[in-house]
């Protein structure tokens, strides 16, 4: 909402209750909301919590405080109780000149008057098998999270953190050195991360066969585990890894380089990219140096094999492994270190970790062990978790036949959209390659809309089919406005315009109403990190001027102010929906 008219709003309201009832309510606390649309008006004040101040009824108490701030604020014109929510109607004078003011703006949105740096770390792929499922949600979110933070005028790093070493990827390493043939992208015509997880695939399926085998042959399943040639093999060219064996490197640069080049092609499709990226090969390294300089201040302790623990009880954890028996770092070690190299390089105040609910208890350790290490950031760590997404089963083939790939996921998407959009004769008129690049728009604008639309900290039932709708709460709802607002504003030869003395309906009184909540839900978004309520807001400008637009004709309105009114309304939609479209990293297509 716009300070001023909020800020006004607060004022009276207060100052009403020293009037009426000698009662200091101080203006900060008083809360206008949005005016519920079953009622009349634009802003609203619940007096309930106040009726033990007025000692009086509801409807009493909001008529006389209605009646006070009528008197005092000329931007009401009238107010009207419904029990006791006192909801005030805004002057047409006000709603023109606040209008006026949008369309000659050049963004839509106040920033904050605090801006931060802040680094947001999100993807975070293993380089020994394609991106799934689950990271279409992590990149969506990430990305989103960083356009809102950055829109609201914070100083955004982008940040991928690549697991791109350890014993899984070794296994891809030694299947494709056991069964690959010399196959590369280019002979075996597919994506390089692709076929690096093929052959972590077959590491799986040669290392299950290796101990049936050994089963059947009178070992016991531990037995067999530990007798296991592959994972010795694996084990081994880790180590010749870590000791810096020029074949062994030769092959993880030569694999990890065609995984690179796949993500980057998977990263471009859906939309996402990063400033900076780190490698945990490295740094594995960075962490050990830290908890040695904390177990010899007495942060840490040594148990008697020799590995380094961090006691937590105090605050109602555990005891939590930082440095094996052996000196080798566990991923919690790797994190601290990573955590003071990305602040030494960026100095940021806040750190954002876009990761899973299913890592909650990492992070909050994380943010423990580097509080006892006196670290400066430690107090801007910050965990963005977000719940699991599922496909209903059967919908979709997948490559490894146990988690579905990104890009298949976005291969159906795509062809969904084809589908849908021919069934119901939305491409008449576009040439072929147009026809392809709506068909990805739309699938891909369906994809990020159902993702994003959901509270990031609940799980996700994806259905694709169900995602692809020319009506309803859908991405492709919200597109094809987009495109008729666009289409509206090609047709007409006269300039979208606002006129001083043009008198507004309630449905362009409502349009202009909505614009003016934006505000208050790119800060609310930025403050929660939460794309769902610019999803929201995004489908309620489509909504509300679908209302519009049915009930108000614009080409052939009965004289050209209000022709240009309602041009202007149509292209300030236009804008806050390619606005809340970018802050999704949805595109929003011209023609449909």
């Amino acid at each position: 909402m716009s300070k001023d008219l909020i800020l006004s709003f607060k004022h009276a309201i207060s100052k009403a209750f020293a009037e009426l009832y000698d009662h200091e309510l101080p203006f900060e606390s008083v809360k206008i909301e949005k005016t519920n649309p079953s009622f009349e008006g634009s802003f609203t004040f619940v007096v309930f919590p106040y009726l033990r101040v007025t000692k009086s009824k509801p409807e009493a108490t909001a008529e006389a405080i209605g009646e006070h701030v009528l008197s005092s604020m000329d931007e009401v014109k009238a107010t009207n109780v419904v029990k006791g929510f006192l909801n005030f109607e805004i002057t047409d004078q006000y709603w023109i000149a606040y209008m006026s003011g949008l369309l000659r703006s050049e963004r839509l949105g106040k920033p904050t008057a605090t801006p931060e740096k802040i680094m947001v770390e999100y993807s975070s792929p293993n380089t020994n098998k394609p991106l799934h499922l689950g990271h279409v949600r992590n990149n969506l979110l990430g990305f989103s999270i960083s356009q809102i933070l950055s829109y609201y005028g914070h100083d955004v790093i982008k940040a991928n953190l690549i697991n791109d070493r350890g014993i899984h990827i070794c296994k891809s390493m030694l299947a494709y050195n056991l069964f690959a043939n010399e196959e590369t992208p280019e002979t075996n015509g597919t994506k390089g991360d692709h076929l690096v997880g093929k052959y972590y695939v077959e590491f799986d399926k040669a290392y299950r066969q290796e101990q049936s085998d050994l089963i059947d042959s009178g070992k016991t399943e531990e037995e067999a585990k530990l007798q296991s040639k592959l994972m010795a093999d694996a084990r081994d060219m880790l180590t010749k890894w870590e000791q810096g064996d020029d074949e062994t490197l030769a092959l993880w640069n030569k694999l990890n380089g065609w995984v690179y080049e796949g993500f980057e092609t998977s990263y471009t499709r859906m939309g996402v990219d990063f400033d900076t990226y780190y490698k945990e090969s490295n740094t594995y390294l960075l962490g050990k140096k830290m908890v040695q300089d904390g177990l010899e201040k007495g942060i840490f302790f040594k148990k008697e094999d020799g590995s380094i623990w961090v006691d937590l009880t105090d605050y109602g954890l555990d005891q939590k492994l930082l440095l094996r028996a052996d000196g080798t770092s566990v991923y919690m070690t790797q994190d601290i270190g990573t955590a003071d190299l990305k602040y030494k390089d960026y100095a940021m105040d806040r750190s954002i970790y876009v990761v899973g609910n299913e890592q909650e208890y990492h992070f909050k350790v994380l943010k423990l062990i580097l509080k006892k290490l006196g670290q400066p950031y430690a107090e801007g760590v910050q965990h963005m978790s977000y719940g699991m997404v599922e496909l209903p089963s059967g919908k979709l083939k997948t490559r490894e036949g146990k988690v579905v790939d990104a890009d298949d996921l976005m291969d159906e998407m795509h062809a969904t959209a084809k589908e849908r959009t021919e069934e119901q004769g939305k491409t008449d008129g576009l040439a072929k390659e147009s026809m392809q690049e709506l068909f990805e728009t739309l699938g891909l604008g369906a994809l990020k809309y159902f993702l994003l639309k959901v509270d990031p900290t609940k799980r996700i039932l994806f259905n694709p089919a169900d995602s692809i709708d020319f009506q309803g709460n859908t991405g492709t709802f919200i597109q094809y406005t987009h495109a008729r607002g666009q289409s509206i504003l090609r047709s007409s030869a006269i300039t979208p315009s606002v006129a001083e003395h043009v008198e507004l309906n309630g449905y362009e009184q409502n349009l202009i109403a909505h614009f003016f909540q934006f505000d208050d839900v790119l800060k609310e978004a930025a403050q929660q990190m939460s794309p769902a309520l610019i999803a929201q807001h995004l489908y309620d400008t489509a909504k509300n001027y679908n209302s519009f637009y049915n009930q108000c004709p614009i080409l052939k309105a009965e004289n050209e102010d209000i022709i240009g009114l309602r041009l202007a309304l149509t292209q300030v939609t236009v804008t806050m929906l390619q606005t809340c479209g970018n802050l999704l990293g949805m595109a929003m297509p011209d023609k449909m």
